[in-house]
């Protein structure tokens, strides 16, 4: 599924069948309710990530910042995660590791919202803290902070791969609506591989988190686990945002507008 170019057809197989020309075709009417599901991923993408840089014509780092959150959003996923990891190897104490890094995310919330700045995410970020924190707490073990972690990556994977077995590929129903394009890239050839290639690259992802990472929770290497947690959190989600916007500029150049 993957080895194949997406470049590697013949241009004319790019070009979408008559029936595109005019309304829907048959399939893609029948696939309303695939539509419906797809338009919900597109509304959630277009509030974050590849939603906010899809369509640009360049990709600047201040774009890439934004789509990554900003600044405060950067922060808000980092800094507690790096507070308890740094905590925890300086002083050995989980509860003050916990504290600090639970402190720091009700500092983060609670300034969003006196700011009255969009707090969905600080309170995502609160939730999934907390929760953490409870756990670790209850098992007094430092690694189980980074349990809840592990079967979120599992759960996007299972969904992803799901989506490439009913050969509806996740990323393409999201880029897809965001591009305009509906379901109609799947009778595209080039443009169907393309959207393959980016599911899978997505599902790489959350595979090799928990392959990475795994090994050194049964191992409690806790500074390691930290650091790959870190590493392998905003850093690698950038660099698959900016291969993603490579790949979907490259399947959906820049259309002249028509002329009124």
């Amino acid at each position: 599924m993957t080895s194949h170019d997406p470049d590697a057809n013949p241009p004319e197989r790019e070009s979408a069948p008559a029936a595109d020309e005019g309304g829907p075709a048959p399939a893609e009417r029948e696939g309303a309710p695939a539509d419906d599901l797809a338009r919900q991923f597109a509304a959630a993408a277009e509030r974050s990530g590849l939603g906010r840089i899809a369509r640009d014509e360049t990709l600047t780092p201040a774009d890439l910042i934004g789509a990554l959150g900003g600044v405060r959003g950067l922060a808000e996923a980092i800094l507690p995660g790096l507070v308890f990891l740094v905590t925890y190897t300086f002083t050995r104490e989980l509860v003050w590791a916990l504290v600090a890094s639970l402190g720091l995310a009700v500092v983060f919330t609670v300034a969003r919202l006196v700011a009255r700045t969009q707090p969905t995410q600080a309170i995502a970020g609160l939730i999934g803290v907390a929760a953490s924190a409870a756990l670790a707490l209850w098992t007094g073990r430092a690694e189980d902070n980074y349990v809840i972690g592990f079967y979120t990556n599992a759960a996007y994977a299972v969904a992803i791969l799901v989506s490439l077995l009913v050969r509806w590929p996740l990323v393409g129903l999201v880029v897809g609506f965001l591009m305009g394009d509906g379901t109609a890239w799947r009778r595209r050839r080039r443009t169907y591989r393309a959207m393959q290639l980016l599911t899978v690259v997505w599902l790489g992802m959350f595979v090799a988190r928990l392959v990475v990472q795994v090994p050194f929770y049964f191992a409690g290497n806790v500074e390691a686990l930290g650091a790959t947690r870190l590493l392998m959190g905003v850093p690698l989600y950038a660099l698959l945002l900016v291969f993603s916007w490579l790949v979907v500029r490259a399947v959906y150049p820049t259309r002249t507008a028509p002329a009124e």
